[in-house]
Formats: C-alpha cells, sequence, structure tokens
C-alpha cells in the first residue's frame, strides 16, 4: 500500500517535470547533453574524493536522463539521431563516472581497485556491445538484469553509503552474467531460425 502510493507520488512527479520541460520547449537532445555534463560534475567528485556528493548529482543527472525520451515522445520530437545520440552520451556518462572513481583509486595507489573499476568498465562496454551485436542478427536481445539503469542505481547507492567495493564487485559479476546470458539466448536464437529456415525449404 505504501509502496504503491509512493510509485503513484513518484509517476505524478515525473510527469509533471516532464510536461514543464514541453512547455518550455526545450530539445530533447538538449536535455542528452545536459544529463552528461552533470555526469561529468558527478566524476570530478569521484575523482576528488566526494563520493557523496557525486551520488547526489548523478541523481540530478538521471532526472536530464530520464526525461528526455518522455519530452520527445510528448512533444512528438522523436527522431532517429535523437535515439542515437542518447545511446551514445550515455556511454559517455557511463565512462565518465568510471574513470573519476579511476582516478581516485590511482591517486591513493588502491591498485586493486583500479583493476576493478576497469574491470567494471569491460563490463559496462560489453553489455551494451552484445545488446547491439545480437540485435542486428536476431531483432531483440533484452536479455540480462544489469543494464544501464541498475549500474547508475548501483554507484549511487556505493556513492551513498560509502560501499562503493561492494556496489563494484555486483556490477562486475551481474555485467558479465548478463553478457554470457546475452550470448546464450543469440546462439539458440540464431539456431532456432536456422532450423526454421531448414524446414521452410525442406
Amino acid at each position: 500500500m505504501i509502496t504503491a502510493k509512493i510509485g503513484q507520488g513518484g509517476k505524478f512527479l515525473f510527469d509533471r517535470i516532464v510536461r514543464a520541460l514541453v512547455s518550455m520547449r526545450i530539445n530533447p537532445n538538449f536535455l542528452t547533453l545536459i544529463g552528461l555534463a552533470i555526469n561529468g560534475a558527478a566524476a570530478y567528485l569521484f575523482g576528488t574524493g566526494y563520493f557523496r556528493w557525486a551520488g547526489v548529482t548523478i541523481i540530478v543527472a538521471a532526472v536530464f536522463d530520464l526525461t528526455d525520451g518522455p519530452v520527445a515522445r510528448t512533444s512528438r520530437r522523436v527522431t532517429p539521431f535523437g535515439g542515437f545520440l542518447d545511446s551514445v552520451l550515455d556511454r559517455y556518462s557511463d565512462f565518465l563516472l568510471l574513470v573519476g572513481l579511476l582516478v581516485f583509486y590511482a591517486r591513493a595507489t588502491r591498485f586493486w581497485y583500479v583493476v576493478l573499476v576497469a574491470v567494471c568498465m569491460i563490463g559496462s562496454v560489453m553489455t551494451s556491445y552484445t545488446r547491439a551485436r545480437a540485435e542486428n542478427v536476431i531483432g531483440s536481445c533484452k536479455v540480462g538484469f544489469l543494464e544501464r539503469p541498475e549500474r547508475i542505481v548501483l554507484l549511487i547507492i556505493g556513492a551513498l553509503t560509502d560501499r562503493m567495493a561492494a556496489a563494484l564487485w555486483v556490477i562486475v559479476v551481474l555485467s558479465h552474467v548478463t553478457v554470457v546470458h546475452r550470448v546464450v539466448h543469440t546462439y539458440r536464437e540464431t539456431h532456432r531460425f536456422a532450423e526454421r529456415a531448414t524446414g521452410e525449404h525442406a
């Protein structure tokens, strides 16, 4: 009951923000750029050790990350380029945040934490790449648990609770599990398509 009311309240607030942005005639691509800039500020805060402030800043950036799509749809300004730009800048935002953590741990000479963040980077890249590459072959590959929203939430939790190492380990494990899941799914789907094609030509 309480969670339902919280969800309704959050949706009401989100819808009001979207409507306000639409009424201001803000270009959705500009919202995407603002989100990138704010994530850049969060990366700087990570690099200088202000983890909690970085977490708060990521939350602010998420407002723009989450509203650019709904604003585009509500204002009927959806374009193929807008979707492409959103995906590209989301990747930059992800890397900026992780680079901020790399800088912090490198300055603190914490070698294994640097390695941990680097493996997170690999997982982030491969999670996105496997989906993009698979969808060139099988049309849709939305399987797997850890996508960008979950990674961002984990970084926020790690930053606000001062448990960044634990958050990074969760990202490392689940991102690579997601990659394996997508590889297996694509393997099964390509074989299913091949069997269907063979049956049709038999």
